[in-house]
């Protein structure tokens, strides 16, 4: 199905939001994957960077091998200072919460930023039940929430509603919003709410070890990997398959583990640890999957957790398509490591479920026409057009890119719009 915007809607926000977040990379010229505003990017290693470079002596422009780009300041600008962050310390801890700020996330930077403007408001243990509509009205007037300690319900009204609460949830919520208008949940006139679910397919594996360049090492833990933008079915459909996928890899020498977990002391012990070891490559793949009505979530009609809320079931799997894919993938991986003169030691596919790894998309997707979308090109609801929604839920189709970035800039865009709304009380 088509999206109701281009890139050219996008393209200003991507810039806008890129410059705020702070994202590392390079200009890379590749249409498929357009350039970002970037400050200086990761190196690679002599492993990673001759790699690189035999797979572009293979195949000139038609597969590109990059840095990946991230969001971390490996330059920070004013207007990262401005936020009280500080550079990356490659320390690849930043699940934990960047103490420095290099890393971009809500705790380091947008909290923050929006708590200056004296207008924010944060409630925590807040378990969202619903939103509220007004069949009178014809809108939706608040939000009704639980205290997770307490139990207490509250309800909070406000003239716009943004539901950002990652897909699968965002999904449960408008599911969980019934009304006398809306039965079967918010703007769910069509059954299309909870359906055309999609994510990214991360099944393909290929391992493989470098004999060279044993003299050389590495500093610091670098918090991505090396990119191979899709480059299959980019302009035409080549393959059996629909879609594309990108592919990633990371070049180490994983010496430490040679010293782990074993007994010993002193000078053999010591010197197992420092031993570096053969380089290793792992690669995988980020595939997109094409939206299917039947990958689906629903409200169980059975279970409730502990606030009445009914639990999410998911029904999502993967199809013949998706199988084709990886198996194009670990093909191309394998011959592309032997490209470089790497052995390789694995090609597989993992056969891990959906969901066990990141970016799940849709199930309250933008489109032009209601009856085959929920959302119009503004990411507000067709049928209620107060209350927007601009997290992986709103995604038509989800590419094979890191959608992160496009979430964000829907975000930025959706905000401006609304207020622009409400300013001429069209909202």
């Amino acid at each position: 199905m088509d999206w109701p915007i281009r890139y050219a809607d996008l393209e200003p926000w991507y810039s806008y939001v890129e410059k705020f977040v702070g994202i590392c990379g390079d200009r890379d010229g590749i249409e498929n994957l357009p350039d970002s505003e970037v400050m200086p990017g990761f190196a690679l290693n002599c492993v990673e960077k001759h790699i690189q470079e035999a797979n572009h002596r293979r195949y000139q422009l038609q597969r590109r091998v990059i840095i990946g780009r991230c969001a971390h300041l490996t330059q920070p600008q004013d207007i990262h200072l401005q936020q009280g962050r500080g550079q990356c310390q490659n320390r690849t801890l930043c699940e934990r919460g960047c103490p420095y700020g290099g890393y971009f996330s809500s705790v380091s930077s947008t909290i923050p930023w929006a708590n200056k403007t004296g207008n924010l408001t944060l409630i925590p243990n807040a378990v969202v039940h619903s939103i509220i509509y007004d069949d009178t009205l014809g809108k939706a007037t608040g939000v009704r929430v639980f205290d997770a300690m307490t139990n207490q319900s509250t309800e909070y009204h406000a003239k716009i509603i943004f539901v950002n609460a990652a897909t699968l949830n965002t999904n449960l919520i408008l599911l969980n919003s019934t009304s006398g208008r809306f039965p079967k949940g918010l703007g769910n006139d069509h059954d299309i709410l909870g359906h055309y679910i999609a994510f990214h397919n991360y099944r393909g594996n290929v391992s493989a070890i470098h004999e060279d360049y044993k003299d050389q090492y590495y500093y610091g833990r670098r918090p991505t990997q090396v990119f191979i933008p899709s480059f299959r079915n980019v302009f035409k459909k080549e393959t059996d398959f629909q879609g594309g996928y990108m592919s990633y890899y990371v070049a180490y020498r994983p010496g430490w583990h040679k010293g782990y977990g074993r007994q010993g002391i002193g000078e053999d012990l010591k010197t197992a640890i420092s031993d570096p070891g053969t380089w290793q490559i792992a690669m995988g793949m980020q595939g997109e999957t094409i939206p299917v009505y039947q990958n689906h979530v629903r409200l169980s009609d059975k279970l409730n957790d502990q606030w009445g809320i009914p639990q999410l079931v998911t029904a999502i799997g993967y199809t013949a398509n998706d199988d084709k894919m990886v198996e194009d993938f670990i093909k191309q991986g394998v011959e592309m490591m032997e490209t470089a003169g790497c052995k390789v030691t694995a090609a597989y596919d993992n056969h891990q479920a959906p969901g066990l790894d990141i970016h799940e998309m849709g199930g309250v997707r933008m489109g032009h026409d209601p009856k085959t979308s929920m959302l119009n090109s503004w990411n507000q609801l067709h049928q209620c057009k107060n209350v927007f929604v601009t997290d992986g839920a709103c995604m038509t189709s989800v590419g094979n890119q890191n959608p992160s970035l496009t979430f964000m800039a829907l975000t930025a865009r959706a905000a401006n719009h609304a207020v622009s709304e409400l300013k001429n009380k069209k909202l």
